[in-house]
């Protein structure tokens, strides 16, 4: 069932493309996303974006 519904949509798309300000706006998003991948896969997960372990409940120290 959810065949018909992607292929509904793509048919919707082939008809009314997006603009081309909706397009640059989706290959911003992705860059965004693509330059935090590779900080992190470079550099690793920023200390200050951590949360502390602070949960309800007694927690056992890891060694």
């Amino acid at each position: 069932m959810n065949n018909l519904r992607l292929l509904l949509r793509m048919k919707r798309l082939a008809h009314r493309p997006p603009s081309w300000k909706m397009v640059k706006f989706m290959f911003g998003i992705l860059l965004i996303c693509a330059l935090m991948y590779a900080y992190e896969y470079f550099y690793g997960w920023p200390e200050f974006l951590t949360l502390d372990a602070t949960g309800r409940g007694r927690r056992l120290p890891r060694f």
